[in-house]
């Protein structure tokens, strides 16, 4: 039987036990508790009502403006994507895995043995699953900078601030905010060029702490069981 802990009392409590006034789980100290403790840190400060300043919007230049429009129609374009993962955890933990996105709203994060983790968005929440407690939290979509990427009509401007634009070799790294929930956390989204393609991207909480995830093995187009995107009380 699945446990069902509510944001504000499991994701939260980690940061913000000093103002809610909550019983946390005990310290689990395994590579895998680390792993969860970490994950939950992230989602725990998108789920935070805090009240950060917001970033200032970037100042564009006419080639970034042309360049974000680009970003925009690829993304725009980008339906369905399965490829593994490496996530790259706030303290240097690295965990692997298998990520299907299907826009809009739909993302499944499946982490590999003996890791007990599984994040999968859809019907309008975030939800994320720790086999090994037998626990279950969910946010809404809406409150995560990957509420972003999976919007169904993408838009860079508006109800999204581009607070940073960078070019390296090959590479443009676009930094963004949502404009009314600055304190939700940002979103780093990292492409390679020439194609324009989606290789990585970096949330970094209200904490400034950075889980970066990059993508490998990509593979565009095609369906999927929509059974990925929701969470049974098997937790599969």
């Amino acid at each position: 039987m699945r446990s069902w802990i509510r944001p504000n009392q499991f994701l939260v409590c980690s940061y913000f036990n000093h103002r809610f006034a909550l019983q946390c789980p005990a310290e689990d100290a395994t590579p895998a508790g680390m792993q969860r403790r970490h994950l939950l840190a992230v989602l725990s400060a998108i789920a935070a009502l805090g009240a950060n300043a917001a970033e200032a919007a970037a100042t564009l230049t006419p080639a970034d403006r042309a360049d974000l429009g680009r970003i925009e129609a690829y993304l725009n374009s980008l339906k369905t994507l399965h490829a593994r993962f490496i996530q790259v955890a706030p303290n240097g933990l690295v965990s692997r895995g298998q990520a299907w996105l299907e826009r809009p709203g739909r993302m499944r994060f499946q982490y590999d043995p003996p890791s007990p983790l599984l994040l999968v968005a859809g019907h309008g929440r975030v939800v994320f699953h720790d086999s090994a407690l037998n626990q279950t939290s969910d946010i809404p979509l809406s409150r995560t900078p990957l509420g972003i990427l999976l919007a169904d009509n993408i838009r860079l401007s508006g109800e999204v601030t581009v607070t940073d634009i960078t070019r390296s070799e090959g590479q443009i790294q676009v930094s963004l905010t949502r404009t009314a929930a600055p304190a939700d956390g940002s979103l780093i989204l990292t492409f390679v060029d020439n194609p324009l393609t989606l290789r990585q991207w970096t949330v970094i909480d209200a904490q400034r702490q950075q889980t970066r995830v990059t993508l490998y093995d990509i593979t565009l187009g095609g369906e999927f069981d929509q059974r990925l995107f929701s969470f049974d009380v098997g937790g599969k």
